[in-house]
């Protein structure tokens, strides 16, 4: 296969990802895949790869590169400031590398999240028809970890078409405030009075946040009743409230099952945003009807028609 890129510095943590392994939760295997994956789809639909074709994700800090070959590249999702050979490179955009040519990415102000695709994209390994990588049981990607100094990025030659810019309505405006659209979950009827309010409450971002989920810091989430569950299905967006009474919000590389209650369910029109929380900031969810949901996803899906996946927002 041929090299693409030598990465330097690899940031904080950055990992191989495409969108995922879908249809396998009832095998035990989670979606994984892009954080964000309206933002991946966007940087390959930049360079005319396919949606799924894998790229690096960055989190938070971003990594350092050297091209080793003539190629094209785009960026998508939080800004790092990315810059090639110290001069700044626009996101949602094609842009020519060239052998010896230097990406550097520093910190995200806001946002969480970067991706870099490579025209033809990354060859990684293989686990049930993806190369994400899943951390916590060492799968897919590059030997199952976040990528290292000194690690070389080869093609996985994917034919490509003709490479678009991404219109502005498209591009993901990031803040440190969040609002996700949420349906209310199984047991959100078992809330206290006093924690029915989960819809209304400001919460913000806790230390304890990665690509399997975050804690929500804010008012404690108290139970009418202690109760037992058997363990049942949880999903990507799904906001479990354990005993502590700090509520939990599923990310990309969430278990299938859980036993904690599910109070609440982020719509699928808005789940890429998760991918793009960092502690500290701020969220508020909006309670939404499933009918609303599906409606919101109809638009979404209509919006982005003939750039993303069908079935993304659903």
């Amino acid at each position: 296969m041929t090299p693409l890129a030598t990465i330097l510095e690899p940031g904080l943590s950055t990992t191989l990802q495409d969108l995922g392994r879908r249809g396998k939760r009832h095998q035990g295997v989670p979606l994984s895949g892009a954080a964000d994956p309206v933002s991946l789809a966007l940087a390959n639909a930049s360079l005319g790869n396919p949606p799924n074709a894998a790229a690096l994700e960055c989190t938070l800090k971003g990594s350092a590169l050297r091209f080793e070959k003539k190629i094209s590249f785009a960026l998508a999702g939080a800004d790092m400031t990315p810059r090639l050979n110290g001069e700044p490179a626009p996101l949602y955009r094609r842009i020519e590398g060239k052998a010896g040519d230097m990406l550097v990415l520093g910190a995200a102000n806001a946002g969480a999240r970067c991706y870099i695709a490579f025209e033809g994209g990354f060859s990684g390994d293989d686990f049930l028809g993806s190369v994400s990588t899943y951390l916590a049981a060492g799968l897919g990607g590059i030997e199952g970890r976040a990528l290292s100094s000194g690690d070389v990025l080869a093609s996985a030659e994917l034919q490509t078409t003709a490479p678009r810019d991404v219109p502005r309505p498209m591009q993901t405006m990031l803040s440190r405030s969040f609002v996700l659209r949420a349906t209310a979950g199984p047991e959100a009827g078992l809330l206290e009075d006093d924690s029915e309010h989960f819809f209304t409450m400001r919460w913000a971002v806790g230390r304890r946040a990665d690509r399997m989920g975050a804690e929500l810091d804010g008012p404690r989430l108290h139970m009418r009743e202690e109760i037992t569950m058997a363990s049942s299905p949880v999903f990507p967006g799904t906001v479990q409230c354990p005993r502590s009474g700090a509520p939990f919000l599923l990310m990309a590389d969430a278990q299938t099952v859980g036993g904690y209650p599910r109070i609440a369910q982020v719509i699928g029109a808005d789940l890429h945003l998760t991918g793009q929380l960092r502690p500290g900031d701020e969220v508020w969810f909006r309670k939404t009807s499933p009918a609303e949901a599906r409606d919101i996803a109809r638009k979404k899906e209509a919006l982005f028609e003939g750039w993303l996946p069908q079935g993304l927002f659903t």
